[in-house]
C-alpha cells in the first residue's frame, strides 16, 4: 500500500489565528507536526495543505512538502482529497490518505502506523482510533465524542452523549459496568472512498450531533477502529499552550 499523510493547516482559526506559526520550544508547530508524522514507518511522504502564504512559505523554509489549497474548504476532509487531486494530475497515486491534526505537536507517530494498519483488512474503508474513558468527566462531556464498536471493531455509531445507557444504573457508577470510549480525530481513507465521501450530502444524525463521520455510516461505510492509550494534546487556544508545559 502506497500511503500519504496530509496535515491540513490553516491561519484564520477563530479561536487561535495563525496557530500554525506559533513557537514551542524554538519550532513552529506546523513544523513539530510535520516532524513527528514524518518519523511514521508507513508513510510514503508527508505534506501540509494550506491556504496561506505564510504557512506555504514556512514549510517550504524548514524543508517541508506543502500544496497551496482552495481557501473555501469547511473541513480537513475535502482539503485532503484537493491534495489528492493535485497530486494525481502529476501521476502521484496513492491507496490511503490518512489526515494528520494539524495542530497536535506531540501526535505520537506510532497511531498513525495504527491507522494505517487497520487498512490491512481489505473490507476497511475508513480508519481512525478510540481510547478508554476514565473520568467521569468525560463520560458525560457532550464535547467528547464516544464510539461504540462491534466485536470486529466496526464503528457501530459515535455521540456526543454517553453510550451505551447503563438502564436501571446510576450515572457515577457506569465506568464500572462497561467500557466506554472516546474518539481520538485521525482519520485514514481508502482514496476512492475519499471520492466518494466529498460527495454525499449531509446526513439527518450528523445534523443531529454536529459529527461528520455518521454521515459515513449512514451511508454503509465500514469505519475500523484501533484501540490507543495514547492522546496527544490539541492545541485550540493560546491558553492550551499551557498544557504542553505542564504536560512534558
Amino acid at each position: 500500500m502506497k500511503i500519504i499523510g496530509v496535515i491540513p493547516s490553516r491561519y484564520a482559526s477563530t479561536r487561535f489565528p495563525g496557530k500554525p506559526l506559533v513557537m514551542i520550544d524554538g519550532c513552529s508547530m506546523i513544523q513539530k507536526v510535520y516532524e513527528q508524522a514524518s518519523k511514521s514507518s508507513l508513510l510514503s511522504k508527508v505534506v501540509v495543505a494550506t491556504d496561506d502564504d505564510r504557512i506555504f512559505d514556512h514549510v517550504l523554509d524548514f524543508g517541508g512538502k506543502v500544496i497551496m489549497t482552495d481557501v473555501n474548504h469547511i473541513n480537513g476532509t475535502t482539503r485532503c482529497h484537493e491534495v489528492l487531486s493535485s497530486l494525481e494530475k502529476i501521476g502521484e497515486n496513492y491507496d490511503i490518505v490518512i489526515n494528520i491534526q494539524g495542530d497536535e505537536p506531540r501526535i505520537n507517530p506510532q497511531q498513525i502506523d495504527n491507522v494505517a494498519q487497520l487498512f490491512l483488512d481489505p473490507n476497511t474503508d475508513i480508519g481512525t482510533l478510540a481510547k478508554k474513558i476514565s473520568s467521569q468527566e468525560e463520560l458525560f462531556d457532550s464535547n467528547v465524542v464516544k464510539v461504540v464498536f462491534d466485536d470486529y471493531k466496526r464503528a457501530l455509531y459515535f455521540s456526543r452523549q454517553a453510550i451505551p445507557f447503563q438502564r436501571g444504573v446510576d450515572n457515577s457508577d457506569w465506568l464500572s459496568k462497561t467500557n466506554y470510549y472516546k474518539h481520538i480525530g485521525i482519520y485514514g481513507y481508502r482514496t476512492d472512498i475519499l471520492s466518494q465521501i466529498v460527495v454525499m450530502p449531509v446526513g439527518k444524525f450528523e445534523m443531529a450531533e454536529s459529527l461528520e463521520q455518521l454521515r459515513w455510516l449512514e451511508n454503509g461505510l465500514n469505519i475500523k477502529v484501533d484501540i490507543t492509550d495514547f492522546e496527544s494534546i490539541a492545541i485550540d487556544t493560546p491558553e492550551d499552550l499551557l498544557k504542553l508545559e505542564t504536560n512534558p
